[in-house]
């Protein structure tokens, strides 16, 4: 009996140490869990990458009201002086900001016509002679189009903006510009 008492006391104290270890290796696999969380939640997730080209400010364009001098919209520009830059333009973009747009600055003054080519949103085409007074505007240019966007008279200028912008701010044939580009 003695025997059987030492041996019970030696089965209970095994299946006491086998219990701590299961235990030991369940709180370290707890542990191991949370802190793989708590680091997956520390890692900095990368941002949803734009499609298309991005906007670079080179400058700022202000809508001056004809008559009353009187600023009625200012916004940053990104601009396109050469035939290549000209003719990709605002091709393959997805998105514009309401604060944004393209001056395109021409040669020389004459009748201007730009296509919505490879164009994914609706643009406001302004068309301005060389004394920065607005010609005409084609409002909301159907994107990915291949009809021609005219100027009436010769534009030595041309401003595109985000589609309704000029209905929005109120900007029509008459009003004029001024630009100020940043220094390259």
């Amino acid at each position: 009996m003695a025997r059987r008492k030492k041996q019970n006391r030696a089965e209970r104290r095994q299946a006491e140490q086998r219990r701590r270890r299961n235990l030991t290796w369940l709180v370290i696999a707890l542990a191991v869990a949370v802190l793989g969380g708590l680091i997956y939640l520390a890692i900095p997730k990368s941002q949803k990458t734009p499609m298309g080209p991005q906007f670079t400010k080179q400058g700022e364009l202000q809508f001056i009201e004809q008559g009353s001098g009187e600023v009625i919209k200012a916004i940053d520009i990104e601009v396109k002086k050469d035939p290549l830059e000209r003719n990709t333009g605002m091709m393959w973009r997805r998105s514009m900001e309401e604060n944004q747009g393209m001056l395109f600055i021409m040669d020389r003054p004459e009748p201007q016509s730009f296509w919505m080519r490879n164009t994914y949103i609706p643009l406001d085409i302004i068309f301005v002679d060389e004394s920065f007074k607005i010609l005409n505007i084609r409002a909301n240019a159907k994107p990915q189009s291949l009809e021609g966007q005219t100027s009436i008279g010769d534009a030595l200028y041309v401003v595109e903006a985000i589609g309704g912008f000029c209905a929005k701010y109120g900007i029509e044939a008459g009003d004029e510009i001024r630009f100020q580009l940043q220094n390259r």
